[in-house]
């Protein structure tokens, strides 16, 4: 029952935790935005700390079923492993923790979190890894599939379903959520939660954590026979049999074991004795602290949990062819402009907190209804998110991305603030205008402009008078409005550079 139980919650989870992900409509985020905010890592970068409490008081009690019921990458990798078991059954064996490699990982992702490299930390964070996945593979299936679903039932006259462009935002990201994927499918077909246990800095953490929890599997020496059926279920290698030991770092309490047992020898229960973070059975030495074998699993002691926390304390702390205008010629994609400064959403406050906090889980990105967001792929931020404007540009009714973020980096914003936030500022090419180099008065970026920052005005150019745009910096909020609409191909003649620092307007 434990372990039905266990599943029925993770599967719960994770189908809620992707939907929310390949959602385009932004419907699921009334109903489903709490389970990002209740994942590990962007609760503690958001300093929510009611849901750090939270989690840490159920690992103190449960153990890490965090692992094993809310991260969406760890239930992935249960499904995998479960695969892998139908192939071949009783497939694990026992192995000694890594220790210098867990806590190693560790430091060097708090070292990048707290010297503002998050991008790259990101990489190894659980949910983040998750998002990336779900965003950049399984989004465009998704989307496919309501695109046939449209097409079908616009021919029967029900237009239930309207049609979405399936576009790549970003090809380095999409490389790196296929690598991801592959690796751990691998990694969890054969060693089960080999990444959790050996990679993952929040299973570390909540390895040193879950060594003190209340409620733990219990193996029962007399009734045990050493037989090793429960070492060979365990997908977290964490089941010495021969010597009657769990190592309570790396369970993740997911019960297989139970249930494999013939003896009835293992339960879960209130563990008697030794605070060990290694269950030994009566009579036996401990083998925790300073005096435990050279070679004895890991078992860190209290001041193993005092440091790690301080540590993750002070991380904390630290397309397809448009056609626009109503024209009916397809026009040209435009590329990405090359800008001097990034512009990153409004309620971001400014582009080093959007740098400090942003955990590159791809939410806001696949929030966007306007194709605006998309990861950079500059290596100090990689994989967080920036706005480019070739698709679309930010509606000042539009707050999704502050809506759904679950770390703080883009903080919730209403609408009347929202429209008088400057994200940036726009920068008028008079080079590539074609206003000045055909006499036609085109105009769309005055027309466009939802702030009425860009006016017509007749100018003198190279000793000719002509109607061209002027910008005003201090009514322009950098939606990008503008450099979108504006007809030149590839490279617009008016784009959007951001400021360091937004301000209202």
């Amino acid at each position: 029952m434990l372990r039905k139980t266990r599943i029925i919650l993770a599967m719960v989870m994770f189908v809620g935790i992707t939907i929310l992900f390949v959602d385009f409509t932004g419907l699921a985020h009334t109903w489903l935005g709490w389970m990002a905010k209740v994942q590990f890592l962007p609760a503690v970068l958001a300093m929510s700390a009611g849901v750090v409490i939270g989690l840490l008081v159920i690992t103190l009690v449960l153990g890490r079923i965090y692992c094993s019921v809310i991260c969406p990458l760890g239930v992935m990798q249960d499904v995998f492993a479960w695969m892998g078991r139908r192939s071949k059954k009783n497939r694990y064996s026992y192995s000694p923790a890594k220790t210098w490699l867990r806590l190693g990982v560790l430091a060097v992702f708090v070292v990048l979190t707290v010297s503002g490299l998050g991008g790259i930390a990101s990489v190894i964070a659980p949910y983040s890894a998750y998002g990336r996945i779900a965003q950049s593979l399984l989004q465009p299936l998704w989307q496919w599939g309501n695109n046939l679903c449209a097409y079908v039932s616009q021919r029967a006259m029900d237009y239930t379903f309207y049609h979405t462009d399936v576009w790549m935002r970003s090809l380095p990201v999409l490389i790196i959520a296929a690598a991801t994927l592959v690796v751990l499918a691998l990694l969890a077909w054969k060693g089960g939660r080999t990444y959790c246990n050996t990679i993952c800095p929040v299973g570390t953490l909540l390895g040193v954590v879950s060594r003190y929890s209340l409620l733990r599997v219990r193996i029962d020496t007399h009734k045990c026979n050493k037989c090793g059926l429960c070492a060979r279920n365990c997908k977290s290698a964490c089941i010495d049999s021969k010597n009657q030991k769990i190592d309570y770092s790396r369970c993740v309490d997911c019960m297989d074991c139970i249930g494999k047992c013939h003896k009835h020898a293992l339960s879960y229960g209130i563990t008697a004795g030794s605070k060990a973070g290694i269950h030994s059975p009566a009579g036996t030495a401990s083998t925790v602290g300073p005096n435990r074998p050279k070679n004895s699993p890991w078992a860190p002691s209290r001041r193993d949990f005092i440091w790690t926390t301080i540590l993750l304390g002070t991380a904390a702390v630290k397309a397809k062819a448009k056609k626009i205008d109503g024209g009916l010629a397809d026009i040209a994609e435009k590329k990405p402009y090359m800008r001097q400064n990034t512009v990153v959403p409004p309620g971001a406050v400014s582009i080093s907190n959007l740098r400090t906090l942003c955990t590159g889980c791809q939410l806001c990105v696949s929030k966007c209804p306007n194709g605006v967001l998309r990861p950079s792929t500059h290596i100090t931020h990689l994989m967080q998110p920036e706005s480019s404007f070739e698709r679309g540009y930010c509606r000042p009714e539009c707050t999704s991305c502050s809506e759904v973020c679950p770390a703080g980096a883009i903080k919730p914003i209403s609408r009347e603030v929202k429209s008088s936030i400057q994200v940036g500022h726009a920068v008028w090419n008079k080079d590539l205008c074609v206003a000045v180099s055909t006499d036609d008065g085109c105009g769309l970026c005055s027309r466009k402009c939802p702030a009425g920052a860009v006016e017509m005005v007749f100018t003198t150019i190279d000793g000719k008078s002509v109607i061209a745009p002027a910008v005003d910096e201090e009514r322009c909020i950098g939606c990008g409005a503008c450099e979108y609409y504006c007809p030149l191909r590839p490279v617009p003649a008016i784009h959007v550079e951001g400021h360091q620092v937004h301000k209202e307007v």
